[in-house]
């Protein structure tokens, strides 16, 4: 059994970031293994939840990975852990567009079995929270909504009609946070700014996320709530299991190949269970800065590119002529690589003029508009991740636009919110806009890395 609580909110904007990474970092700093958890596909908030555990923060996704893989990846993130404490994503009811329930808080709250705290932005009302609790309470018999925590309390005066009001509801106030200008973390174009951006300001941002928490919030109730989750009927999730024969063959590669992983500021955007199902196929994982490394790690028999900023490091980048004409030359030579979002603008001819690394005959630049979505995809073309007509779920969540949008091979053909095809697939290299969560198609990793061999 594995004590828990999901945190979540009426919408969006009510702090359940800053609630979660304070409780999370509160229960480490108590001497507790704290696991940390996102609902969803969000990349940002989990470096967050990493710098206040000091685990890796993981996603639960029950649209990328489906609802049976929720449990069982949870189970394999809070391994030997005392407590794992999930935030939300948006509204506690609000899941994939026209999808019902499906990858809602509220979903993944119910397949674990954790009791939910609410996370209610107070600072406009006084006695209608009750309704508004009651609500959220009431709406789903499943759900479970173990206590309340009022975020953004003007006064003490106001702390008082808050709690008056909610004694005739019946859910218990678990916590009373007042407005802290110190918890909070500045935000840009697509969210959050991610930790390895600012690192120095954002330790003090969670340090004081947590005393916030400390002073507000009644830590033994809530413990005490998440002790009283019930054991899960799932068994946790094993890297590399039930994955089918890689392209070279069956079983794991008699080398190690070495798959070089894109890290560093400029792209943080990756989850934790890709690296380790790589080197459940077989691969030695090495992960390069191209802000700063010059050539690529030696022996690199394939290249793995994840999203993140470019935009925000373009200049940078561009300078570092000798790692771009590297990747050029390995992609030439029909190792693998796979590029996501970041990584495809990275292999683009240009960024907003300035040169990247010529991979692809395609350029890219900023747009006023936002991309955001969960995809159903379907492979077009042969590549290192996926034969044609194979299926896997994804998201988009970019501001950049790329033109061509998809090579004379294209990698996915989209059937939401229009029907399209997107994306490169030009000898080993597989690039598009769609991020992809391989826990959920396992075999994925298993191709590319029989592919590096």
């Amino acid at each position: 059994m594995v004590a828990r609580l999901v945190i979540a909110a009426p919408s969006s904007g009510a702090g359940k970031t800053t609630v979660a990474t304070g409780l999370m970092a509160a229960f480490a700093g108590r001497g507790l293994a704290v696991s940390p958890h996102k609902v969803g596909p969000d990349y940002i908030d989990p470096g967050y939840h990493a710098l206040a555990t000091g685990r890796p923060g993981r996603n639960l996704d029950a649209y990328m990975c489906g609802t049976g893989l929720v449990a069982p990846l949870f189970l394999h993130g809070a391994r030997g852990c005392d407590l794992a404490v999930v935030e939300g994503v948006m509204g506690l009811y609000d899941g994939a567009a026209d999808q019902g329930e499906l990858a809602s808080t509220a979903q993944v709250a119910k397949l674990l079995k954790a009791p939910v705290v609410l996370v209610v932005d107070a600072s406009s009302q006084s006695r209608s929270v009750a309704a508004l609790v009651h609500g959220f309470a009431s709406w789903d018999p499943e759900v479970r909504i173990g206590g309340v925590i009022l975020n953004k309390v003007a006064t003490d005066r106001h702390e008082h009609l808050l709690r008056e009001a909610l004694g005739e509801s019946g859910v218990p106030v678990l916590g009373v946070l007042r407005r802290a200008p110190a918890v909070a973390t500045p935000s840009r174009h697509l969210g959050l700014v991610p930790v390895a951006e600012r690192q120095a300001q954002a330790v003090e941002a969670v340090a004081a996320q947590a005393e916030q928490v400390r002073q507000g919030c009644d830590l033994d109730a809530l413990l005490a709530l998440a002790r009283s989750a019930p054991s899960l009927d799932a068994e946790p999730w094993e890297p590399g299991v039930g994955e089918r024969p890689h392209a070279g063959g069956s079983g794991v590669p008699t080398t190690r190949p070495v798959v070089a992983v894109a890290g560093g500021a400029a792209f943080t955007f990756s989850y934790a269970e890709h690296t380790e199902l790589l080197r459940a196929a077989g691969a030695e994982v090495v992960t390069f800065d191209p802000l700063r490394d010059e050539a690529l790690p030696e022996g690199t028999g394939g290249l793995v590119i994840g999203g993140g900023f470019p935009e925000m490091y373009g200049a940078e980048l561009s300078a570092n002529e000798p790692l771009r004409k590297a990747v050029a030359e390995l992609a030439a030579s029909g190792a693998p690589v796979a590029a996501e979002c970041a990584g495809l603008l990275y292999l683009a001819r240009s960024l907003d003029g300035t040169p990247m690394c010529g991979v692809l005959d395609a350029d890219a630049r900023m747009s006023e508009r936002l991309t955001l979505g969960y995809r159903d995809a379907v492979a077009v073309s042969d590549s290192v991740l996926a034969p044609a007509g194979a299926r896997m779920r994804g998201h988009e969540f970019h501001r950049t636009v790329i033109e061509p949008g998809a090579g004379p091979l294209a990698a996915w053909g989209l059937r939401q919110p229009e029907r399209r095809v997107e994306g490169f697939v030009q000898g080993g290299v597989h690039a598009s806009y769609v991020h992809t969560h391989w826990a959920g198609s396992p075999e994925v990793a298993a191709r590319f890395v029989g592919h590096c061999a």
